[in-house]
């Protein structure tokens, strides 16, 4: 099995600089990263092809995004992963373990960088394999074929498509929560306030659950969470 690292950005030429070498010096066998660009004008993609990551324009919009990079990897296995996160030491070894375990999905446990109490017990909490507990910025590993048989992420979803994809995984029952941790940038906790951010991300779970379209929750979060 081989390993694809699909990492959607936007403008993140600071993190990738950071992520790319991150991944080639912990990772503990030969692994392809696809950086899936939604149109940066920054120097990502300069900075991603001196890292000589796979560079994959798309439309904008994760969901968009994602699929395209996982249509062009080569790897068995997907691992979708946020430029503001970094995977814990041999990342690779452990998803591989795990597959042969008969696992074909799963995630980390997640950690912010902060040391807010209430950011630490949100992390403390993804060790339990419960859907309510997940989210994109724990990383995502699945086969490329369990991948393709649920039909990738739903790009009806600028936002939410990965609790949208967790939700078909867990209804398979094919999920898994690994004990090693990622680490996540609270920078937008930092920017916005945790306790505002916090109450925009549970309307937006709430406003899910009562039937609200992928605009209408888009909506919200472009007046609230981007702005």
């Amino acid at each position: 099995m081989t390993l694809s690292i699909i990492i959607p950005v936007l403008n993140e030429e600071e993190n990738l600089k950071v992520l790319l070498p991150f991944l080639k010096k912990n990772a503990s066998g030969n692994i392809e990263i696809i950086v899936a660009d939604g149109g940066s004008i920054d120097a990502s993609l300069d900075v991603a092809k001196h890292e000589n990551a796979v560079v994959i324009p798309s439309e904008k919009g994760r969901a968009k995004q994602m699929n395209a990079g996982a249509k062009a990897a080569t790897g068995s296995v997907l691992y979708f992963l946020h430029a503001d996160t970094l995977p814990p030491k041999g990342f690779d070894k452990h998803i591989l373990e795990s597959l042969k375990k008969g696992k074909p999905a799963g995630c980390f446990r997640m950690r912010f960088d902060s040391n807010h109490w209430w950011l630490q017990l949100a992390g403390w909490f993804t060790r339990f394999n419960i859907k309510s507990f997940r989210g994109g910025d724990q990383s995502l590993f699945v086969t490329k074929n369990l991948f393709n048989e649920i039909g990738g992420y739903d790009e009806a979803y600028i936002i939410y498509e990965d609790n949208i994809l967790i939700a078909e995984l867990y209804k398979r029952n094919t999920f898994t929560v690994l004990p090693q941790a990622v680490t996540t940038s609270a920078r937008r906790y930092r920017e916005k306030g945790v306790w505002r951010l916090q109450y925009h991300f549970w309307k937006i779970h709430f406003m899910k659950r009562m039937g609200y379209s992928p605009e209408r929750l888009y909506g919200y979060y472009k007046e609230f969470i981007a702005n």
